[in-house]
């Protein structure tokens, strides 16, 4: 499986990629106060876009980022301060992801940094992997390396990213080393601070109860995940059929964003549902068999890293539209709206083939034949 690993990965991208544009067409021409069919156009704009970059840094030699990490984690955090500058953060729904830069035009910050901040930490216990295990070195120097970035996410009131991004962090933390027990302790004073936050967020809190009440909150916090559970109970096994959904007609806000894994399950079933999440499964099993294979220790928390961040969003945001968990606004990778996740995730996914193209998987060795000789008693 070591070989073709890269191939299987990409065709599970390259099907869930095809799954979003189909959907989105779908869903899209229903989106309140938008032309018609628009936002599959920039969709594909952007699906393009996505491939040449993810075929820059699949051609690239992915060792080259282990040199430039400081400027990397730098820029990336300095576009996060930009959010907060007026004239350039873009304020929508009460939420300040967004910036606005000349050229660029509108993206979000957040997706550049989730790539950054893993390329840093797999950069720094590369350099210092003998002392992955000490206090300094090996917990509080690479906790700031992500602390401050997800920090910053935070306060943009992108909770769910910010989550994301620190589970991802957590995962390369743990593979290099760092004591399990300091992880614990940070993970719980991280939990502590975003109870705190969450309760003293009007908005936030009410999510929470929602999540805890949907049939009494289903005209309230609760609509979109009440109406999710109604689109997939519409659909069964096999779906209403392509384009027959009604959910989208008004019924459940954001249907081509966040909760389009339910449109999903309304027009193409039970069936469709299982294979997406399949693809998920198959994309986590490669990407972890590529960091394996990887030519290096930089490799290695690089693939592991990167995994995580494709994949721990998708968890959250499947959790969140079958209302296993709280509502927290996160897209669903290579299927969900978004030009700046998809082009950013598309990256990771590149980077993945280049991890896999400078691997070294071992050869088979040949199994020794012995000879029979047969052997007679001479009296």
């Amino acid at each position: 499986m070591g070989r073709s690993s890269a191939i299987i990965l990409c065709v599970a991208v390259a099907t869930m990629v095809s799954m979003g544009l189909v959907m989105l067409t779908s869903t899209s021409m229903w989106a309140a106060g938008v032309e018609e069919y628009s936002l599959v156009k920039r969709q594909i704009i952007w699906t393009g876009v996505g491939l040449l970059v993810a075929g820059g840094m699949a051609w690239m030699d992915y060792r080259v980022l282990r040199r430039f990490w400081v400027p990397i984690l730098l820029v990336a955090c300095l576009l996060l301060v930009l959010c907060y500058v007026p004239g350039i953060g873009v304020w929508r729904n009460g939420e300040t992801r967004w910036i606005n830069l000349p050229l660029l035009g509108q993206f979000q910050p957040s997706e550049i940094a989730k790539v950054a901040i893993i390329i840093s930490l797999a950069a720094w216990f590369a350099q210092y992997q003998a002392e992955s295990t000490c206090f300094w070195r090996g917990f509080v120097m690479p906790g700031l390396l992500l602390g401050v970035p997800t920090m910053l996410i935070f306060f943009e009131k992108d909770m769910g990213t910010a989550a994301a991004v620190g589970a991802a962090g957590f995962a390369v933390l743990y593979v290099a080393g760092t004591r399990w027990w300091w992880l614990l302790m940070s993970a719980g004073g991280g939990f502590s601070g975003l109870s705190y936050m969450v309760m003293s967020d009007e908005n936030r809190w009410a999510r929470i109860m929602a999540f805890l009440d949907l049939e009494g909150t289903k005209l309230g916090a609760g609509l979109q995940q009440y109406r999710a559970m109604l689109a997939f109970g519409s659909g069964g096994m096999t779906g209403v059929g392509l384009g027959n959904g009604t959910e989208k007609h008004g019924a459940l806000p954001f249907a081509h964003t966040d909760f389009i894994f339910s449109m999903i399950g309304e027009e193409l079933g039970l069936v469709a549902t299982l294979g997406t999440v399949f693809c998920f499964v198959l994309i986590t099993t490669m990407g972890l068999s590529i960091a394996l294979n990887a030519n290096d220790h930089f490799g290695k928390l690089l693939g592991v890293g990167l995994t995580a961040m494709i994949v721990v969003p998708a968890i959250m945001n499947i959790g969140v539209v079958t209302a296993v968990l709280p509502n927290t606004g996160l897209p669903l990778p290579f299927v969900s709206y978004g030009g700046s996740n998809l082009v950013f995730t598309l990256a990771a996914v590149g980077l993945l083939v280049s991890l896999h193209r400078r691997a070294r998987f071992a050869e088979r060795a040949e199994m020794p034949v012995i000879k029979e000789r047969k052997l007679a008693l001479k009296i």
